[in-house]
């Protein structure tokens, strides 16, 4: 059995079971959960039944697909409700998500009202789109009167909204210390030392949080207790980096609460749903379609067009399916309107839009109100599309960095993808395999990478062929990937042969394709290095280390006196002062006069890793941005 097949818990339901047990029991928890995820189970109607042994089951009855009370999971052992089994299948199952109460459409102001627009909310209990592990992407999403999505990534229409408050009330402040509390008992324990009893404080934590309207806290509890349940489970899709921007992403958030106020502290409380807006009629035109394919099974596809005014939008199909759905969905109708036009048609075609709902972040309705037929398309080198690859690509880069920073508050503004004017000059090795290098405005080397390594999509297939064609102009859009260098996922392209565009995860170009190929792969040189890179892993790695092995193991790693003096001569003073006091307060507990320990700081523990884990991402995102200004001579005549 896996967890998968189990229908989500509401995170109060788990927290509730666990709470009841003994301490005794308390202790056999993660074993029970470990023991329970080997058992058969079956589903029977709206119920999964989990055979605990040959005589006994286990009943998650969940009628909307989520158990959303403590009596929706009953047993048949002896000892049952009291029993450890209800706990542990609780455990073993994903976290919910509970849906928000419906909002009606907010409705637009006049121009002249002087009104700020609504901060949208992080999406919640999952982590971003780099590696959803509880649900779909964020294409799965609706609008209130529609069943499909449909989204822009910039939208200027202002909401209505009362004014914030100047500082959080009692009860989000109380709120805001449990989630606090919550985080740092993770970094004393450690990704071995959580485990379902830690794992239930959060998701308690994170149900009051959610009580008390801070819904961007909440979702950022959820993230932690998935990826630490990911960690624990071995799930290859886990990632350390994805657990220390959630677990920063609580902490921060909790701070914030409790020291923000007014429109920060609107920022950090984020909005539980994201209302619908009217945004009139739109002319829109196709640019390309990208399949989706997540960690937790999800798959379907996105389609990119463009407004007249140079406004990026998505239209999205992401369900439960997989790489085989993202490859079918491609070729379904696109559900907006009337039109009978597909994704992948639709990313070389147009539409006219009536009657659009957009959401702050982006998402526009496709309900009975919206009309949209099919209409005429335009090429990437004719306007409005032509205007998208005449940013630099410095500019883009920044633009992107905003958009996709790992902590800022999201405002549903801009987007990650780079529009690009490249030469390709041939597939260059790097750790972990090789990656396409190209040269753009300025003599900027990029180095493309494969969007998805999914092996039924096109994309390391299409990659590795262009790298057989040194010399060949593109017009590309890729998404920007955070690194000292240039470097983006590429998407889609231009052809070769200059007739129409390729979608280089579903499309697949062949050698014909091709002006001049030189056979295999073709071998570039690296690019020049543009300098040292500063030693930030060196950082990077303690924060990593404490998360994962816990406070006391990271005090006895030893002195790191040498590292904070090779950071500081790199020039990073403040990254070395970081390191020294991360380190020194994970130092071995003191003991009194009686040799007894004395209290640990687990506070000032979590507050050192917090800006040390906020440092490094602020750095990381600084030096992407340098590397996209920085413009090295490469071995290749200058690109268009």
């Amino acid at each position: 059995m896996t967890t998968a097949q189990l229908p989500p818990v509401a995170p109060d339901v788990t927290a509730t079971l666990v709470e009841n047990l003994s301490p005794r029991l308390r202790k056999r928890l993660d074993a029970a959960v470990a023991k329970l995820g080997s058992r058969p189970t079956r589903r029977d109607g709206d119920t999964v039944l989990i055979s605990v042994d040959d005589e006994t089951e286990l009943r998650l009855h969940a009628p909307s697909g989520v158990v959303t009370t403590v009596d929706d999971l009953t047993c048949g052992c002896l000892l049952a409700p009291a029993c450890i089994h209800r706990a542990a299948a609780a455990c073993a199952a994903p976290a919910a998500d509970p849906p928000s109460a419906p909002a009606e459409p907010a409705k637009a102001v006049e121009p002249a009202d002087p009104v700020n627009p609504v901060e949208p909310a992080d999406p919640v209990g999952a982590v971003p789109e780099a590696g959803s592990a509880t649900g779909p992407g964020p294409d799965s999403a609706t609008s209130p009167d529609s069943d499909s999505t449909f989204s822009p990534t910039h939208t200027s229409t202002p909401l209505t909204r009362t004014p914030p408050p100047e500082a959080a009330t009692p009860a989000e402040r109380d709120a805001a210390d449990a989630l606090w509390a919550a985080g740092a008992a993770v970094l004393e324990s450690g990704v071995d030392g959580a485990g379902a009893v830690t794992q239930s404080v959060l998701l308690r934590a994170a149900h009051t949080a959610r009580l008390r309207q801070l819904p961007r806290a909440a979702g950022a509890a959820l993230a932690v207790v998935t990826l630490l349940r990911a960690a624990r489970a071995g799930d290859p899709s886990y990632r350390t980096a994805d657990l220390v921007t959630a677990l920063a992403e609580l902490l921060g958030t909790a701070h914030g609460v409790r020291t923000a106020s007014g429109t920060q502290l609107a920022a950090v409380r984020g909005v539980a749903r994201r209302p619908y807006l009217p945004d009139g009629s739109l002319r829109l035109y196709g640019l390309f379609t990208e399949p989706v394919v997540t960690d937790s099974g999800h798959g379907g596809a996105r389609t990119w067009v463009a407004g007249s005014d140079g406004r990026l939008f998505t239209v999205g199909d992401v369900a439960p399916g997989g790489a085989g759905r993202a490859l079918g969905v491609a070729d379904r109708a696109v559900r907006l309107g009337d039109t009978a036009l597909t994704h992948r048609e639709l990313g070389r075609a147009g539409l006219a839009v009536a009657g659009a709902t957009v959401s702050p972040d982006g998402r526009l309705g496709a309900g009975k109100g919206v009309k949209a037929v099919a209409a005429r398309g335009a090429s990437w080198t004719e306007p409005p599309l032509a205007a998208l690859w005449e940013t630099p690509p410095s500019e883009q880069a920044a633009r992107a960095l905003r958009f996709g920073s790992r902590y800022a508050p999201p405002d549903g503004g801009g987007s990650d993808l780079l529009f690009l004017d490249v030469e390709l000059l041939g597939a260059v090795r790097e750790s972990g395999g090789s990656c396409l290098l190209a040269v753009c405005e300025g003599g900027v080397p990029v180095r493309l990478t494969v969007a998805d390594d999914e092996p039924a999509l096109a994309h390391r297939d299409n990659l590795m062929l262009l790298a057989a064609a040194p010399g060949t102009r593109l017009r590309i859009i890729g998404r920007l990937m955070s690194a000292p260098h240039p470097r983006l996922a590429l998407l889609a392209c231009s052809h070769p042969t200059g007739e129409g565009t390729v979608d280089l995860g579903l499309d697949r170009l062949r050698r014909a394709d091709l002006p001049n190929p030189a056979g295999p792969a073709h071998l570039a040189p690296s690019p020049p290095d543009s300098g040292t890179q500063a030693p930030l892993y060196l950082l990077e790695r303690r924060v990593e280390q404490a998360l994962l092995a816990g406070r006391a193991a990271l005090g006895m790693l030893g002195d790191v006196t040498a590292e904070a003096h090779r950071i500081r001569r790199k020039g990073l003073p403040t990254a070395a002062g970081l390191l020294t006091a991360l380190c020194a307060s994970a130092a071995p507990r003191d003991r009194d006069h009686f040799g007894r320990l004395l209290p640990a700081d687990t506070d000032g523990f979590a507050t050192h890793w917090l800006a040390c884990a906020r440092y490094t991402a602020a750095v990381a995102e600084s030096l992407c941005a340098a590397g996209w200004e920085q413009a090295p001579s490469v071995p290749a005549g200058d690109a268009r």
